[in-house]
């Protein structure tokens, strides 16, 4: 099919993007709307009162000002995502308000929200609003908060320990450990990130007396997720009261998965004035906010025999909550811990995770959601086994990757790989970046004054599974189709990417196939998009479900060409008895359809039986300025494994920008707190974000095996840029390093200053 699954065809939806046509939260606003503005504590940890209510409810155009007794009706935050104790115990969640009662947990919890007519007004009230803070002890370190004696951010929770978790099987990786010949131990840090996704979050609450139904409009990554929680879980109200819409939405990363408090907040606030409340973050409340991401601290330790055979992992994560449990982040860093063994064939494997509280934002999912973090630290970790062991560290992956005759492949964390070529990816990569000819630009960059290394990095993540996904999919009056899903599209391409699969399902060009998304109303099916799961499970119920339409059409069409349903065939927009030139189009269909009552409609559901395991190598090489500490990344390299294709146009996007944000975290990106927590690094003058002249250009291959448990064929690749890129940028660095001054490990993000510090210590030792 020309323009069906694996046709690199432009994405649909540009031409509206770039011509100014775009409809997103802030072009929603209606009129009369009143606007809010969120008072937010500027204090890490305290007990507060608010002092001069009645006065800020009275300035002029302040029509509301809500504090913690205006919302006593609605449960708390909930955490969804949770991690079971090792112990059997129950995690246990402590309440995170929609407002906060009379304690402050980090800097920028919210305390009140004022509504007023206009946002300048919103502004000035919410700054006259006296609160009395009452500042108590605050720890915004994870290794701080573990001491005794530390302050206590919940009493319950001794040392500040949200919950402790376990992986693998620990008497196992003792006995293994025990056997050794070689134990290679690495200590890393996994940097806090802050998204910073170019549409600040907002939201649009309305009310109708009437009906008695709320309405909001918010970006997020699916409306269904919102309607649950807000509904179920925060209102505890029926669904059916609810309506949720997300228009064009400027970026997602996980992190507008969720619900935050101002959904709520805009909703009862409209029901109290009586006329829509609309709330707009700027950038700095962004950081304030919204959920942070990573935050890590892990000790690895890896078994060796002495023919370099991997014997055994063991790993113990310290990961930071913030000051509460947020909606999946306890989940985030136990799922990751699955995925500690990496390509590898481990005989056991042992992994812990405790979640620790500080007086910092709370963190949730950003893209990969644990998976970056499980591949950095094994890269890491096997890249420091071949510097220990004079091994070259390709040799030493190749000698323990999984092979291919040894899938179906169940790893000591309770994984299944169904397929791959892993040493296939790895050769293809080093290869295509001239790993041989790297002596010969070494002795270049020495005579120049510079440090050169070159370095890779292997990955494989878990990604497109858990429940179903539901899609309909209908044949239009005018002869093209709809499809409805519930997966919600943040830039990836989503129209473009359903419109292929049904159009290699019909036969119809892509142009007439339309998709709707980002509506409760018009669709109550559906989750949201994460976990690189819109399309491989998403797609497939969409696929599911056109090829069921595609028999009812050909059904149809049957009757009207009297012809055998096995003689028909789809071709541009018509049904066609093969091999004539008798055909009737699809308006014809439909036309024939309604009046026979048929109303054309499919709705199906595809559920995974198990994740999916997209995998790759990257393969990176440096110039390090060792007079500024500056890195130049000189070449990018990298080949992926993530099954059948559905738009290689569309996949090349998403992996370059998978790698532009794993080269932030491992070059740039560091979220800064003082001891009272404190964010230093709120703004973009103190937040570096990778820009144009950071990314190199991007050496993009695949070498694909389709997935088995997928049905279509397909891995996912979402997040698969931002999995591989940090371990293999940092691999090349510390190969420089290595090579000049007999570094052997720094963390991220290698900033400049950095870099000579840890050259300028080498020196001097």
């Amino acid at each position: 099919m020309k323009f069906g699954i694996g046709a690199s065809l432009r994405r649909k939806e540009d031409s509206a993007f770039i011509t100014g046509q775009g409809s997103y939260l802030a072009d929603r606003v209606p009129d009369g709307s009143a606007w809010a503005q969120l008072v937010r504590s500027p204090i890490g940890h305290a007990r507060f009162r608010i002092e001069n209510l009645d006065d800020v409810k009275a300035m002029p155009g302040v029509d509301a000002v809500l504090t913690a007794d205006d919302v006593a009706h609605l449960n708390p935050s909930p955490c969804v995502g949770q991690a079971p104790n090792s112990d059997g115990s129950k995690l246990e969640v402590p309440p995170f308000p929609i407002l906060a009662t009379d304690t402050v947990r980090y800097v920028g919890d919210a305390v009140a929200m004022v509504v007023a007519r206009t946002p300048a007004e919103a502004r000035d009230a919410a700054e006259a609003l006296m609160v009395d803070y009452e500042e108590l002890p605050a720890v915004a370190d994870m290794a701080a908060a573990l001491q005794d004696g530390a302050p206590q951010i919940w009493p319950t929770r001794r040392n500040n320990i949200a919950y402790d978790a376990h992986v693998g099987d620990k008497d196992a990786t003792d006995a293994a450990f025990a056997k050794a010949d070689r134990i290679v131990t690495l200590e890393l840090v996994n940097n806090r990130l802050v998204t910073n996704y170019m549409e600040p979050r907002g939201a649009i609450g309305s009310y109708d007396p009437q009906s008695e139904r709320y309405t909001l409009i918010c970006g997020s990554q699916g409306v269904g997720l919102v309607k649950t929680v807000l509904a179920g879980m925060i209102f505890k109200a029926d669904k059916d009261k609810f309506h949720i819409i997300t228009p064009d939405t400027g970026g997602g990363f996980g992190t507008k998965l969720f619900v935050y408090r101002e959904y709520p907040l805009v909703l009862v606030a409209a029901e109290m004035i009586g006329r829509p409340v609309t709330w707009i973050s700027d950038r700095s409340e962004h950081f304030l906010a919204d959920s942070h991401g990573r935050d890590n601290l892990t000790r690895a330790e890896l078994a060796l025999d002495a023919k370099g055979r991997f014997l055994g992992l063991r790993v113990d994560t310290l990961a930071n909550m913030g000051g509460y449990l947020a909606q999946f982040g306890p989940f985030v860093p136990y799922v990751g811990a699955g995925m500690i063994p990496g390509l590898y064939r481990f005989k056991a494997v042992h992994g812990r995770v405790r979640g620790v509280y500080t007086n910092t934002v709370p963190t949730d999912a950003y893209r990969g959601a644990g998976r970056p973090e499980a591949a950095y630290m094994i890269e890491r970790l096997v890249d420091k086994a071949a510097r220990e062991l004079g091994i070259k560290p390709d040799a030493l992956r190749r000698k323990n990757f999984v092979t291919p005759s040894a899938m179906p492949w169940k790893t000591p964390t309770g994984k299944v790989y169904d397929s791959g070529e892993f040493d296939g990816h790895l050769r293809q990569a080093m290869d295509r970046a001239d790993w041989t000819g790297f002596n010969a630009r070494l002795r270049t960059s020495r005579k120049a004054g510079k440090l050169r290394g070159i370095g890779l990095a292997t990955y494989i993540e878990a990604c497109s599974g858990g429940a179903a996904e539901t899609a309909r999919v209908a044949l239009n009056g005018d002869g093209g189709v709809t499809v409805f899903v519930g997966t919600q599209s943040t830039g990836q391409g989503h129209v473009t990417a359903y419109a292929q699969i049904v159009a290699e399902r019909l036969g119809l060009d892509p142009q007439n196939i339309s998709v709707v998304q980002g509506d409760s109303d018009a669709y109550e099916h559906g989750s949201f998009t994460g976990g690189s799961r819109s399309i491989p499970v998403g797609g497939a119920a969409v696929s599911v479900a056109a090829v069921n339409l595609g028999e009812r059409i050909k059904a149809k069409a049957a009757d009207m060409l009297e012809s055998a349903v096995g003689d028909l065939e789809f071709l541009d927009g018509t049904v066609r008895i093969a091999g004539t030139d008798r055909a009737v189009g699809f308006a014809e269909v439909a036309e024939k359809a309604a009046a026979d009552g048929d109303n054309m409609k499919e709705t199906d559901s595809w559920a995974p039986p198990e994740a999916t395991y997209p995998n790759g190598s990257h393969v990176v090489e440096v110039e390090v300025d060792p007079d500024t500490g500056h890195i130049d990344i000189v070449s990018y390299t990298v080949v992926d494994d993530f099954g059948v294709l559905l738009n290689p146009m569309l996949l090349a996007g998403q992996v370059h920008g998978g790698i532009a944000q794993g080269i932030g975290q491992a070059m740039l990106e560091r979220t800064v707190f003082d001891e009272s927590g404190q964010l230093l690094s709120a703004t973009l003058q103190d937040y570096a974000l990778p820009r144009a002249d950071v990314i190199p250009d991007i050496g993009f291959e695949t070498r694909n095996v389709p997935c088995k448990t997928n049905l279509l064929g397909m891995k996912g690749a979402g997040e698969a840029g931002a999995i591989g890129a940090c371990p293999a940028v940092v691999n090349a660095v510390v190969d420089a390093l290595h090579r000049a001054a007999g570094i052997v490990h720094i963390d991220m993000p290698m900033t400049p200053e950095r870099v000579w510090r840890a050259l300028k210590a080498a020196q001097a030792a």
